[in-house]
């Protein structure tokens, strides 16, 4: 039986003044599926992921979510699908767990401070849940930025630069999550610079250059990234 598509993009293009971010961008992705999108620095990645989020609108083109328009049904898609975009938006004098606690309320969810604990615990802050996250370095405050993206339980996964910020262990964190995603069927879009970490994870893989998608494929096959070293395309939008 054939998976249903989670994600259909169509012909989108987006425009900052003058200067075309996405040209006539079309592609598909089946639900269940792991995808690395990935470019130079200005490629448009974060544009397409954030197009996909309804954060903005495409100038042209047509997106589909699980089969929902992002226009016609921005806020059906909206509670289907979460972003970890490049601002965190977290509340600065908050702890992190009246920072998930808020979340969950406005979700709908468990506030209760156990099930908040447990979300802390899978992304490794379990020991710092009633402190300030202004006392946080970059690296927890992504940790907790993936816990809040994890409340929502979207169905459609969208994860800008998700390893930015982190360590080593944090790195390891990541992979995890997403393998997790996956097993539970979550559809996943994965923008990053890190190709050969995004090959070894991912099904499938996106390249954009200049705004036009240069490769559509599984990750496996993907072309050879910039660089003598392999390690990847320039981060960035």
């Amino acid at each position: 039986m054939s998976r249903m598509i989670a994600v259909a993009a169509s012909g989108v293009c987006r425009r900052y003044g003058r200067r075309w971010a996405l040209t006539d961008v079309t592609f598909e992705v089946p639900e269940g599926a792991l995808v690395m999108v990935t470019g130079r620095n200005g490629s448009g990645k974060s544009t397409l992921l954030r197009i996909l989020a309804t954060a903005i609108r495409a100038d042209r083109g047509t997106v589909r979510i699980l089969d929902l328009d992002v226009r016609e049904d921005r806020d059906s898609v909206r509670r289907k699908v979460a972003l970890l975009g490049h601002r965190t938006h977290l509340y600065e004098p908050l702890t992190a767990l009246e920072n998930l606690a808020a979340r969950a309320r406005f979700l709908g969810a468990d506030p209760r401070r156990g099930p908040l604990l447990s979300r802390l615990e899978e992304v490794g802050l379990a020991d710092r849940g009633d402190d300030p996250v202004q006392a946080f370095s970059a690296g927890m405050r992504q940790r907790l930025a993936l816990a809040s993206v994890l409340q929502q339980q979207a169905r459609v996964v969208l994860l800008d630069e998700p390893y930015g910020h982190l360590d080593p262990p944090g790195f390891l964190l990541v992979d995890g999550l997403l393998q997790r995603l996956r097993r539970e069927g979550t559809t996943v879009l994965m923008a990053t610079h890190l190709v050969n970490r995004g090959r070894n994870l991912c099904d499938r893989g996106l390249v954009l250059e200049a705004g036009r998608l240069a490769y559509a494929g599984t990750a496996a096959q993907m072309p050879q990234p910039l660089g003598a070293d392999g390690a990847g395309f320039a981060e960035g939008a």
